[in-house]
């Protein structure tokens, strides 16, 4: 096999990576406008990549409303699409990181920055590999688009508007999850189980849906029997005089297990010193477990595992209750009979269900061409054969086109970061992913 990317490749890539890194496009609905619905930085970082495109010789394209953007090499007939987003999560406690996650450092060998492992740092290693393909002067026998979304965090309403607009794939990958592939994906949804309020009580705790909450904090009358209870079930927290903060461990959504819920701990802890049923609903009933199996009972199948659940935000003032939920759901289980089992059992602690999103499930089978291709290119180039397709809990952006699926780009023995303080990737992995991403794509396209 040809070895496609050189080191100026390599280098180029990175200092690109460092550009969008600087750019913290980060949802913020109140900056939205004409030309930016998500807010000035993230059409920011829409900007910055199609420049980036433009000077490799890609030709661009931006939807003049601001949701997507594209770049397109090639000739033919069909359409091989490569899924992007550029949209990241906040940054959540920054004494977490030990440097600024908008101002990329290298440390050890690694890239540290907000993105560099979702998703910036995989499209763009996926860019200067078809780069290096450009560069050898090779023929294409397709188009390849790459497909830069702004809401993949959110509601995907960018590829939404990109489906409404846009012509479809033939078939394509997003570089958003790990190798060797995901050739199936959990569904998602997302919902509001909304109550009465509390005089007793007053939370305000927000937080992103696909994300494990880190922090909880409490300031109320409260406090001291709120203190002695976090201590009595051996729950970390911070005692900042008049206030507490209890401290979690943030993990993306689809691996909820994995963390530690600063909610549903604090929920515990005043739960049993107020009553207040859709408080006890966290804290007596969900309490730390993860998979829902407190809620709707045990659920999962042999396709892909567990229902994962993620109670990610609470607010409750004088007259509403609300706490948001993120469930990833066995690709075989019914979306309707899951939501009556959640809105029954809500609804004896007052709560009514109220759907927020919803994305369904992905499945392509292991025997297709697509499938086969991409699994091959990664065993040749990386030597494992013992990797195996997997199911993700995680949603990606190819669940949105025809045969697509994840691919990459983090390797089986890279832990990883997405969604986490110090988020960092080595630059030998980043460098090895643009290896197996230009070999897929001249398998697949040359």
């Amino acid at each position: 096999m040809k070895q496609f990317v050189k080191k100026v490749h390599q280098e180029a890539a990175v200092e690109s990576l460092k550009e969008l890194i600087r750019i913290p496009s980060i949802l913020d609905e109140s900056d939205a406008g004409e030309g930016h619905p998500f807010g000035t930085h993230v059409v920011a970082a829409l900007d910055k990549a199609l420049e980036i495109c433009d000077e490799l010789g890609f030709k661009t394209f931006k939807d003049p409303e601001g949701y997507y953007g594209y770049a397109e090499v090639g000739e033919g007939e069909e359409l091989f699409g490569i899924l992007c987003h550029l949209d990241v999560v906040p940054a959540g406690d920054l004494a977490n990181w030990q440097s600024n996650p908008f101002e990329p450092i290298l440390n050890e060998g690694s890239l540290i920055g907000r993105g560099v492992q979702d998703d910036k740092g995989p499209s763009i290693a996926a860019l200067y590999a078809v780069k290096s393909l450009m560069d050898e002067g090779v023929t294409f026998n397709k188009r390849i688009r790459f497909i830069f979304g702004t809401d993949e965090e959110n509601l995907w309403r960018c590829l939404d508007k990109y489906n409404e607009k846009e012509e479809g794939i033939s078939l394509g990958f997003a570089p958003d999850s790990k190798f060797p592939l995901i050739y199936a994906e959990k569904g998602l949804l997302q919902a509001y189980l909304v109550g009465p309020g509390s005089k007793e009580i007053d939370l305000d705790l927000p937080g992103t849906m696909n994300v494990v909450p880190e922090t909880a904090s409490y300031s109320g009358d409260k406090l001291e029997e709120v203190k002695e209870k976090l201590a009595s079930l051996n729950f970390d927290f911070q005692d900042n005089g008049e206030s507490i903060t209890v401290i979690g461990k943030s993990i993306h959504a689809k691996d909820a297990p994995k963390g530690t819920n600063a909610i549903t701990r604090l929920a515990m802890a005043l739960s049993d010193v107020v009553d207040f049923a859709p408080l006890n609903f966290l804290g007596k009933l969900v309490k730390e477990n993860a998979t829902g199996e407190n809620v709707v009972g045990k659920t999962e199948d042999e396709q892909s595992g567990e229902l994962t659940m993620n109670f990610a935000s609470l607010t409750i003032t004088p007259t509403e209750t609300r706490i948001g939920v993120d469930m990833r759901m066995p690709v075989t289980v019914v979306k309707e009979e899951l939501v009556k089992k959640l809105a029954d059992k809500a609804a004896e602690y007052d709560l009514r269900y109220e759907e927020f999103d919803f994305i369904d499930s992905l499945y392509v089978p292991l025997d297709s061409e697509l499938v086969q291709n991409l699994l091959n290119t990664y065993r040749d180039i990386t030597g494992d054969m013992i990797s195996e397709p997997i199911v993700s809990g995680g949603a990606t952006f190819a669940r949105t086109m025809n045969q697509c699926v994840a691919f990459g780009a983090i390797f089986p023995d890279v832990v990883g970061m997405a969604h986490q303080p110090n988020e960092a990737w080595a630059l030998d992995s980043m460098y090895k992913a643009m290896d197996v991403y230009a070999e897929a794509v001249y398998r697949l396209c040359v």
